[in-house]
């Protein structure tokens, strides 16, 4: 007796379809996976035998083969549980084989037979629209998220119930409607008293996608104003909301309760991180923190303090707008459009920039310290700034909040591109060889002096918005790192 069920095996952001087949044959009682399956899908053995005789349904006393095809592709992880155990009920006769074939399924089994979610029920839900398959049999907590992809959910909290289902004696509840979230809420940039340039670096930031360098002496605010740049972010579109929801949903990070993330991941590693944590990759490639913080911010947090490698590393992405993972079975892309925000001292004492304090690194650790930096990396952040401690009369009234910032950033991402101005053009040509600036540092200031421009609600880039975007590049904020 043979039964098929369909399901989906991951491959990076991808789902490729995988059909279960199920074989019950006589001879003596066995069971065995054959298809590539990794040690967590082998392990399924023990779990859909444990589930189905919980379920006080029969488990049949046949020598039973699954293949789970392709059997070129590595299957990983527990999410063949539950189509596994439906295609045996099915060759068992225990569920109409008719049936099954009209649904995909994924989800883990508990040993008492309850289903459990597993990563990534977004891309399996559109990779089975693609196929033609209209209803996806998951758990009740993937069953939204699955909604998202234009295919019916089924959600089944136990295998009796999927059975029942099937049989056509069992309706499951309908799946609630997507509600808008705000994903959690952002510190205020009103807690941040003075500091107005580095408030002006945030805002141009926001506005125009570009990556920020906050440097100076500790307790200066750099961390306080690095983690109130999500809060002054415009919403994610939908098509932008479903590609960064498909991500953490892959990833298995995708916050409880919140099948649709409508605003800018916000993702601040520990500076340990290792390089595949930060940029993505293992033996079966998940994204990093810089696809989890795609259409987002990504804080590096004490920058001088992360490993090298995965610092460089970050360079690809940030100019690509993606992480490209490479292994001998194939290549993986994971999006990675991202605003790299990082912060760190003038040195490894903290001292150096403070007036009140004096740097005791001697010149080989400070060089040391320096060279977790290269000028390639550096040269990729688009707003340079040197946080310096604040005046007792800059800490009275409170800054202005993020909701006002948030308008006027959302104004100027809604404005037309400006175009650079004869003026501008001539200045921006004479600083490539009074800074000096590099060919790429010439286009990221034209970039910032067009956020300029936007903010300012003009339609062209005059020469004033070239000098303050030219400010942010000046030898007196890159003093530190030449």
């Amino acid at each position: 007796m043979l039964a098929r069920a369909l399901t989906h095996a991951l491959v990076g952001l991808e789902a490729r379809p995988v059909e279960v087949e199920a074989h019950l044959q006589r001879g003596v009682p066995g069971f065995s996976i054959v298809g590539l399956p990794d040690k967590a899908c082998q392990e399924a053995k023990e779990r859909v035998r444990s589930g189905i005789t919980s379920a006080e349904l029969e488990w049949p006393l046949r020598r039973i083969t699954v293949n789970l095809a392709p059997a070129g592709l590595r299957k990983e992880g527990s999410g063949f549980d539950l189509p596994i155990a439906l295609a045996i009920l099915a060759a068992s006769r225990q569920v109409p084989p008719e049936r099954l074939a009209e649904h995909a399924a994924v989800g883990e089994l508990a040993l008492d037979g309850r289903v459990r979610p597993v990563p990534g029920a977004l891309v399996a839900a559109e990779a089975a629209r693609r196929a033609g398959v209209s209803r996806l049999l998951c758990p009740p907590e993937s069953a939204p998220e699955a909604a998202l992809a234009g295919i019916e959910p089924v959600p089944v909290r136990h295998l009796a119930e999927a059975r029942a289902y099937l049989r056509g004696t069992f309706e499951p509840p309908p799946v609630d409607p997507i509600r808008p979230t705000t994903n959690g809420s952002h510190p205020d940039l009103a807690e941040v008293r003075g500091q107005e340039r580095a408030r002006r670096a945030l805002e141009l930031a926001a506005a125009g996608r570009h990556n920020l360098l906050l440097a100076g002496p500790p307790g200066t605010g750099k961390t306080m104003l690095a983690r109130r740049l999500p809060g002054i972010l415009p919403a994610l579109s939908l098509e932008q909301a479903l590609e960064v929801t498909r991500i953490h949903s892959v990833a298995g990070v995708l916050p409880p309760g919140q099948p649709l993330l409508e605003r800018p991941p916000f993702r601040a590693p520990h500076h340990t991180a290792s390089t595949a944590a930060i940029v993505g990759g293992g033996s079966g490639p998940r994204p990093g923190e810089a696809s989890l913080a795609h259409q987002g911010v990504l804080l590096l947090d004490e920058l001088g303090e992360f490993h090298r490698p995965a610092l460089e590393a970050l360079r690809q992405p940030l100019e690509d707008g993606f992480v490209a993972v490479s292994r001998v079975q194939g290549q993986c892309i994971f999006p990675a459009r991202i605003r790299l925000v990082g912060t760190m001292n003038l040195c490894p004492c903290g001292a150096r920039g403070d007036p009140a304090a004096e740097c005791t690194c001697s010149p080989q650790r400070l060089a040391s310290y320096r060279d977790k930096l290269s000028r390639a990396l550096l040269d990729r952040f688009d707003l340079v700034v040197v946080v310096p401690r604040a005046r007792s009369q800059e800490l009275g009234a409170p800054g202005e909040p993020s909701a006002a910032v948030r308008e006027r950033v959302e104004a100027a991402v809604a404005r037309k591109r400006p175009a650079l101005s004869a003026g501008a053009e001539k200045l921006l040509d004479r600083a490539v060889d009074s800074l000096p600036l590099s060919a790429r540092g010439k286009s990221k200031v034209g970039r910032v002096a067009a956020t300029v421009a936007a903010l300012a609600g003009e339609d062209t880039v005059l020469p004033e918005h070239v000098a303050e975007a030219l400010s942010y590049r000046s030898p007196s904020e890159l003093a530190a790192w030449t």
